[in-house]
């Protein structure tokens, strides 16, 4: 059986002074080695928070975890050096250069000088920013942005990564690539993927498992075939509205009744 890479036990995380607000609850999941994890859920469901949790960004409010080993609590600089975090809403440092930030962020991370300078330039090559490495990022488009930021993630090459929405401002043909290096890193490199997105397409395509979350509790874990059967349904999509709740019937053109007289 392959190494486990993330342990969670009744993990939770609650907002609050007596903790009313709960933003994740008794979260209990195995993902592994060579693994890519889809995690679905609707808008504040859960998976934002999970992720933060487990970069060790935001500290749990009950529950426990293990990350490559590393304890959630007591190891969070050894779990921070061992992932890659494409955010769901990242920062910038948008008066540094493509290749200012990308050679700032693999220093934090101690990547030898020698092996940083190649790496920077091959991934803004591959990113087809090489031509605009010397410009500033406040003048980059949300899509080049995207792509900085994901070469930031992978910049000290990390044996886990997590990626939420990591195509969402991408045109089609940038949308493609990062999804065939998400397939490549898995497959041939053995990275261990954790991918957040409200595109199923994309989550059917390159992850082996799917957890849904709603309102703060893991509802459902499996292939998109388990979760098809499960439900009796023949897409992932009509899988994941049938355990999520299904959709509300509402009149879409009842506000044009409103006119004035």
């Amino acid at each position: 059986m392959s190494k486990t890479m993330i342990s969670t036990k009744r993990l939770s995380k609650s907002y609050g002074k007596s903790g009313q607000v709960i933003a994740l609850d008794k979260l209990t999941l195995d993902v592994y080695e060579g693994e890519t994890f889809g995690l679905l859920g609707p808008n504040g469901a859960g998976k934002t928070t999970t992720v933060r949790l487990l970069n060790c960004i935001v500290k749990p409010t009950g529950g426990s975890a293990t990350v490559g080993g590393y304890d959630l609590i007591e190891n969070s600089i050894e779990i921070k050096r061992m992932t890659g975090l494409l955010a769901e809403s990242p920062g910038l440092y948008e008066k540094l250069s493509a290749q200012e930030f990308l050679e700032f962020m693999g220093a934090l991370y101690d990547v030898p000088s020698d092996i940083l300078s190649v790496r920077v330039d091959k991934l803004l090559k591959l990113f087809g920013l090489h031509g605009r490495r010397n410009h500033l990022l406040e003048g980059y488009s949300r899509g080049m942005k995207q792509k900085v930021l994901i070469a930031a993630a992978l910049i000290h090459d990390p044996p886990l990564l997590f990626f939420d929405e990591p195509t969402s401002t991408l045109d089609p043909s940038a949308a493609l690539m990062v999804r065939d290096l998400m397939k490549d890193l898995s497959e041939n490199v053995g990275k261990t993927i954790v991918v957040c997105s409200h595109i199923l397409p994309i989550v059917e395509e390159l992850c082996d498992r799917i957890g849904i979350i709603n309102r703060g509790e893991l509802v459902a874990v499996g292939t998109v075939d388990e979760l098809m059967e499960r439900t009796g349904k023949d897409t992932l999509e009509k899988a994941y509205i049938d355990i999520t709740g299904g959709v509300q019937q509402k009149e879409l053109l009842s506000w044009r009744e409103l006119r004035s007289a």
